[in-house]
């Protein structure tokens, strides 16, 4: 049994490799596509009750229990107006004034919102743009072990020319049929993730406006006022 040529193994390990690189696209889609549907219910929800509050103070415990990236937005503006003898009161992140640690502490999380979206997206950016060359490697290796078989038979017809040249142009075949999807994903995902950010900028102005009409007043965190009801020494001092 003859062994394949070192050539014709490079050009089979591309190919291998840019399977690899489709099966990773579509999982990369497949996940992607549970976690912004999963996102986009748990917003939804949170928007409705939270607006269905009767006040700023009553969505409080709402923002704690509720899951989503809403939430957790509404629970940084929150901590950002917490009671002033909290426990981490003296340091000096409390020294800022409330109304912009408030802003500071939106913007950050909704940074943080983006990361944890953005995750996985750019392995899909850089298969998109890396398979077509990649197949395209794979081609040119082909061709060259397509030459020297060519060489060897020493004849430069039709039939000896055609099968071997034809199977090296695979590669760049695959490697754009890789390519063509992940571009796709990549685009959709992109503008599903500024659309979800551009919502999370719009609700983080509705809260800041709510703060603003309560005049920034400082607010008492839910897990702090549990902190403080099970405290004795809160508990004394508040008879």
């Amino acid at each position: 049994m003859a062994l394949a040529s070192p050539l014709e193994s490079i050009e089979s390990a591309v190919i291998w490799l840019l399977v690899v690189f489709s099966v990773a696209t579509w999982g990369l889609a497949l996940l992607k596509g549970v976690q912004f549907g999963r996102l986009k219910a748990q917003d939804r929800k949170f928007h409705t009750q939270f607006w269905a509050a009767s006040s700023l103070d009553s969505a409080a415990e709402l923002a704690e229990t509720q899951p989503g990236a809403a939430a957790r937005v509404a629970q940084a503006g929150y901590a950002a107006i917490q009671v002033g003898d909290a426990p981490h009161a003296a340091d000096l992140s409390q020294a800022i004034n409330h109304q912009d640690r408030l802003e500071r502490a939106l913007r950050q999380q909704i940074v943080r919102e983006r990361r944890s979206l953005e995750t996985g997206l750019a392995v899909v950016a850089s298969i998109g743009s890396t398979s077509p060359f990649i197949g395209l490697f794979g081609t040119v290796w082909g061709i060259m072990e397509a030459l020297k078989g060519i060489s060897a038979a020493g004849s430069a017809s039709l039939e000896t020319v055609a099968g071997p040249i034809g199977a090296a142009l695979v590669a760049t075949g695959v490697g754009i049929a890789v390519a063509v999807p992940a571009v796709l994903v990549y685009n959709y995902f992109l503008r599903r993730l500024k659309l979800t950010a551009a919502d999370l900028d719009d609700f983080a102005h509705d809260f800041y406006s709510l703060a603003q009409k309560h005049s920034f007043r400082v607010l008492l965190h839910p897990a702090l006022t549990k902190a403080s009801a099970g405290s004795p020494q809160k508990v004394k001092e508040a008879s």
